[in-house]
């Protein structure tokens, strides 16, 4: 079976644009919105389009995203300057995930440019959704167990509810909900200004959502707590709270909302803060407890919960915005500005948060200062590829891997970094299952 078809098949939801060329003409292009296929629709005159209909400065972008992906998920674990902040700050990994999700905005709001009908675009979405969802779930629900295991299954009792792809999925359905039924038609879009006012009901979206995540986060009310690890049967820890707006590991509102809401048995069970100090003796990186560690240095926390996955949205709703402006404006100079204002101001604001405020960068509970560095970041990458291969034209040989890469990045996430390509190489083996390829090759000892 084709992975596409593991996907959902290409649905026949298209349209025929007509694309202005260089000397004048017009040509028709039939262009598919399938769940792959999301920046193919018709941009204005100045962006370079492939032959199949899609953006290729977006794929370029995708492509990049993914590259470093696969970068901090093989060199993180060498270099620890690279791989996930363990709580406060941000490094080179943590870019990833906000990078997918404003690449999703983006495209969501080329796919719906033009809408035939709105309650067929609403199902199909709801749809596409569902099924990234349960295929987010397959994989980091904990069916495919590891290097050292060759056993396979789930124990629903402790299934991972969420994960990065149901945070995608999550983020994904939510914009497009909003894109759909959100956005004024027949309305004229001359400034930044106006674009603002034709979607000015997403915009009040945005604020709400940030509204509604900081109030919770701040104002929530986090009492004690307790846990049990597997490997104990009879131990229980026990954890002090009794705060509000507390931003450590052990007490802040996103890790309760995730223990009272999914359950404290389906969050992630290697959470990002075992490599602080207090609980390593190999910090930054994975180790032993140390003496007098914490007690929650062993509690489960899901850095892709319920509460922290408001904020992507959020991400989300910033790429539909970046992708407001391809569709409106149509000259290099006026997108280029409409791009590198918003980028500025997300920087800026994330860091006055982060200085100024108290308001850390950390992606475990996707803050708001980390959600206004990381989106305002993917602007100015997002720009400078724009810049590169539509205005500069640098787009021939040099973006083949990069543009075959983006047109297929959840493949390459699946196999990747799911693990599914390792645990395939590790059934086959000699004699005995450790005599196996990646053994071999020093992997998995």
């Amino acid at each position: 079976m084709e992975f596409n078809r593991l996907i959902g098949e290409k649905n026949n939801m298209s349209h025929r644009i007509d694309i202005i060329t260089s000397d004048g003409t017009k040509d028709n292009v039939n262009v598919d919105l399938s769940f792959q296929n999301f920046n193919s629709l018709p941009t204005s005159t100045g962006s370079s389009i492939t032959q199949s209909g899609r953006l290729l400065f977006l794929d370029i972008f995708r492509g990049l995203t993914v590259v470093l992906m696969i970068f901090v998920e093989y060199a993180g674990g060498i270099y620890p300057s690279v791989n996930h902040s363990p709580w406060n700050g941000i490094t080179l990994a943590d870019f990833v995930m906000p990078f997918f999700l404003f690449i999703v905005g983006v495209s969501l709001a080329l796919a719906y440019k033009n809408l035939s009908c709105r309650l067929i675009a609403t199902r199909k979405a709801i749809y596409r959704g569902i099924k990234l969802f349960i295929i987010g779930l397959f994989l980091q629900g904990g069916y495919f167990h590891g290097f050292g295991d060759l056993t396979y299954g789930v124990d629903i009792v402790n299934i991972r509810w969420m994960g990065i792809l149901q945070r995608i999925a999550i983020s994904f359905l939510v914009a497009s909900i909003c894109e759909i039924w959100l956005q004024a038609t027949n309305f004229r879009v001359n400034s930044g200004r106006s674009l603002l006012k034709k979607y000015r009901l997403q915009c009040a979206m945005t604020i709400m959502v940030t509204v509604i995540y900081l109030s919770l986060f701040y104002g929530l009310y986090v009492p004690d707590w307790e846990y049990q690890i597997s490997s104990s049967k009879t131990e229980i820890f026990s954890v002090k709270c009794g705060v509000r707006g507390d931003t450590g590991p052990a007490c802040n509102a996103v890790g309760m909302i995730n223990r009272k809401i999914l359950g404290i048995r389906h969050l992630y069970t290697r959470p990002i803060y075992g490599r602080l100090k207090e609980c390593s003796v190999n910090s930054p990186s994975n180790g032993p407890l140390p003496p007098n560690a914490p007690s929650w240095c062993q509690a489960p926390f899901d850095p892709e919960g319920l509460l922290s996955s408001l904020m992507a949205i959020v991400t989300c709703f910033i790429g539909l915005h970046y992708g407001h402006v391809i569709v409106n404006f149509k000259d290099h100079k006026h997108r280029i500005q409409q791009w590198l204002i918003p980028s500025s101001s997300l920087v800026l604001l994330g860091v006055v948060c982060e200085y100024c405020l108290g308001m850390h960068l950390n992606k475990a509970l996707y803050s708001f200062s980390y959600m206004c560095v990381t989106a305002g970041a993917a602007g100015f990458l997002f720009t400078a590829v724009y810049v590169m291969v539509d205005v500069w034209g640098y787009s021939k040989y040099w973006t083949i891997v990069l543009k075959w890469m983006g047109k297929n990045a959840l493949l390459i996430y699946v196999l990747v970094s799911c693990n599914i390509l390792p645990v395939i190489l590790q059934g086959f083996y000699w004699k005995q299952p450790e005599n196996n390829i990646l053994r071999l090759i020093g992997i998995g000892h």
